[in-house]
């Protein structure tokens, strides 16, 4: 499942890119037009710099090859202004470097903006309609992702990247059933790494953690070594172990991923989390800070906000998580939907009308997904309305998940209600 090599041995290659992402650009033709077409849209064609790498990502071997690779595209482009295999073909690796660096702020209306020049020359090409698809995703713009990518798979239904999409739109919107079925066809289509991660993913929400964990053992193996995908999935099987308990076999994967891969944040997000769990706070402070220094990720600055609410210190509570709500907003800004992370966000430091605020603007725009109705169960519960908590906690139990955290807070809502109703039915009883 995992070999024994440096990061620095195994560079992410541009043609292994393409494959992770299951497009073949050599079915796409370039767009030939006249010189004009190109000039009377070049504010449409324009290609955004890249976003210059710092600190230890700056340092990786597959750094300088991604510099060189962008120039020579650009090189092409100067030539051939209207080639769109290769404006597709930098358009994947901005998505490449949004992942790996985390400036999404910056990466994801990069991409955005790179195929829509591509749609300008082509507008029913397939590879960027899909790829804006896939943005829009990132962005947490499920209801447009799910249009698209809808569009994209009218124009090739054969291809398993555009299904793999349609998972992920499906189950952020609550449409479970139909994400199976997406899941379905993508794993016949082409069993990969993402497939089996969605599959992991899809047996993780409907309680099945053996199951998610088996799949996600598939995911890694299908991995090439040291390549961010392998990481990710080798992160997310440590989380999958660290819900149910088994801290030693997470531990293990984020010790193999730096192993491999020195600079991956989340692998550091992950020990740090081990560590808060045995109460090392101070070690996680640390860890935290080394991961938030790779990659400005909010997540790591909201779990140092909830470790210094574990020593006592609310203060420097607070002020992290107004930190983290700024860089929220810097997300919004750049077109990202931000208002569940918010609404957990606001929960947590106890600003529970803006907890509610922004929980009921996601609500709106996705009743049916589980974890919306979890944060506003637990909002509800809060402000004391324990029959909207009520609501919301069943809805966010109907698939059946076993998430811990969950778990627990359909538990503080039934004990409150079985406490205050005679005759009063079990929630988590009556979901089984």
């Amino acid at each position: 499942m995992k070999t024994s090599i440096t990061f620095t041995q195994q560079t992410i290659k541009y043609f292994f890119i393409l494959m992770i992402l299951g497009i073949q650009f050599s079915c796409t033709k370039t767009q030939k037009s006249d010189t004009s077409t190109a000039q009377s849209g070049s504010s449409n064609l324009e290609i955004p710099a890249l976003f210059e790498r710092k600190g230890d990502l700056a340092k990786a071997i597959e750094w300088q090859k991604t510099r060189e690779k962008v120039d020579e595209l650009k090189k092409k482009l100067a030539k051939d202004p209207n080639d769109i295999k290769v404006r597709l073909q930098i358009a994947t690796i901005y998505l490449s470097e949004a992942r790996i660096t985390g400036e999404h702020p910056y990466y994801y209306p990069a991409v955005l903006k790179i195929l829509d020049g591509v749609l300008y020359l082509s507008p029913n090409n397939f590879e960027a309609t899909t790829f804006k698809a896939s943005v829009k995703m990132s962005q947490h713009q499920f209801a447009e992702a799910r249009t698209l990518a809808e569009a994209a798979r009218k124009i090739n239904p054969d291809n398993a990247y555009v299904y793999g999409v349609l998972v992920d739109a499906n189950v952020e919107l609550g449409f479970y059933k139909d994400a199976i079925a997406m899941s379905d066809k993508m794993q016949a289509l082409k069993p990969s790494l993402e497939s089996y991660s969605r599959a992991s993913y899809l047996r993780e929400i409907y309680g099945d953690f053996v199951g998610s964990i088996s799949a996600m053992k598939l995911a890694v193996e299908a991995g090439m070594p040291g390549s961010e995908p392998f990481c990710w999935s080798k992160k997310t099987l440590g989380h999958l172990y660290e819900s149910t308990g088994e801290l030693n076999k997470a531990q293990q994967q984020y010790d193999d991923i730096l192993l491999v891969r020195p600079s991956y944040a989340f692998a550091y997000g992950g020990q740090a989390r081990i560590l808060k769990v045995n109460k090392q706070y101070d070690k996680a402070l640390l860890i935290l800070d080394k991961a938030a220094k790779i990659m400005p990720e909010f997540s790591f600055h909201e779990e140092m906000a909830e470790i210094y609410d574990l020593q006592g210190n609310h203060e420097k509570a607070l002020d992290k998580y107004e930190e983290v709500a700024k860089m929220l907003d810097q997300d919004a800004k750049s077109g990202h939907a931000v208002d569940l992370e918010l609404c957990k966000l606001y929960t947590k430091s106890g600003k529970m009308d803006l907890a509610m605020k922004h929980g009921l603007i996601e609500y709106k725009k996705r009743p049916r997904n589980i974890d919306v109705n979890h944060a506003l169960a637990v909002v509800a519960f809060k402000l004391n309305n324990f029959k909207k908590a009520k609501e919301y906690i069943l809805v966010a139990l109907s698939t059946g998940s076993k998430d811990p955290e969950l778990l627990k807070d359909a538990s503080k809502i039934d004990r409150t209600l079985a406490n205050s109703q005679f005759g009063y039915e079990p929630i988590i009883v009556a979901n089984r």
